[in-house]
């Protein structure tokens, strides 16, 4: 990552509580590494408008972006510009109650915009005392599937020649696009909804079967409770309930009242495993992420 974050996310309250933060903007070329990597929609501008954090190089992105927003528990405060990593990897973050500054100057050489913002965000991450991360990493965002489709042939080989190597993809999948990643590509894209892992990404046939459009939206959770109920898909029902919660219940009833006693703090995360999860009662006590910080938690 370079000394400059890109001029995006400045609605969050950290750039004007309790220090106004006033960055001074400038323009830098797009660098190749966000073509290459840049999946949509639309195409990347030539320049970007970036502001200097601090005045040498010294620093590293804290995460990358893909999957960072699918739990309620972490956000996104600055986008570092950077070479070498893909557009939107982030420069500072917060998950749970860490803060992750990714740049790596003392204050004595950041900028004064920089040196304020760093301050906000010490004030800023006190409020989040004891909000533990609600998950862990666990897998990759179902967009890496489009990323690494182009490289599905080695993969394939990679995984033929070693048995414990895990592809990415699942084998079956990649052995029906030998020679053809960009059928592979368009597959995952034209099914993203439904990719979840077992044994490398795939798509989930058993839930699209049962007319389901995704596995990550909170009524397909509902719908997959009321089929228990019905005799003809209640086993595949109770199948899928287990590969995308960590929950044993026997009965519907059981089923029913787990989900309406919880439905509105429930959440799906790809990175947590391509599970739904439930966030504690008073967890989120406080202004909620859109409020707060400009970004919408909606897919």
């Amino acid at each position: 990552m370079e000394n400059a974050a890109h001029a995006e996310l400045l609605d969050h309250e950290v750039y004007r509580t309790p220090l106004v933060v006033q960055p001074e903007f400038e323009s830098r070329k797009t660098p190749g590494s966000y073509r290459r990597t840049y999946l949509g929609p639309g195409v990347l501008p030539d320049q970007f408008k970036v502001w200097r954090v601090q005045n040498s190089q010294v620093g590293n992105v804290v995460a990358l972006s893909r999957g960072f927003l699918d739990s309620p528990d972490a956000e996104i405060i600055a986008v570092g510009f950077n070479h070498g990593k893909e557009y939107g990897a982030i420069g500072i973050g917060r998950h749970g109650n860490f803060l992750q500054w990714g740049y790596g100057d003392t204050p004595s050489r950041m900028t004064e915009a920089g040196r304020r913002l760093f301050l906000n965000c010490i004030h800023y991450i006190r409020r989040f005392e004891g909000k533990a991360p609600l998950v862990r990493k666990r897998r990759s965002d179902r967009l890496q599937a489009v990323r690494i489709a182009p490289l599905g042939d080695r993969l394939r080989e990679w995984a033929e020649r070693d048995s414990k190597v895990t592809p990415g993809i699942a084998m079956d999948i990649l052995k029906r696009y030998v020679g053809d990643p960009n059928g592979l590509a368009q597959y995952f894209r034209d099914n993203l909804e439904w990719v979840y892992y077992d044994k490398g990404l795939r798509i989930d046939e058993e839930l699209k079967s049962l007319g389901i459009e995704s596995n990550r939206r909170i009524e397909s959770l509902g719908r997959l409770i009321e089929l228990l109920d019905d005799a003809q898909h209640a086993a595949t029902a109770k199948t899928l309930l287990g590969r995308y919660t960590d929950r044993t219940f026997e009965t519907p009833p059981q089923w029913r009242q787990w989900f309406n006693a919880n439905k509105d703090r429930v959440f799906f995360s790809d990175v947590g495993g391509y599970k739904f999860f439930v966030v504690p009662e008073g967890y989120l006590i406080g202004p909620d992420r859109e409020t707060a910080t400009g970004q919408s938690s909606s897919r």
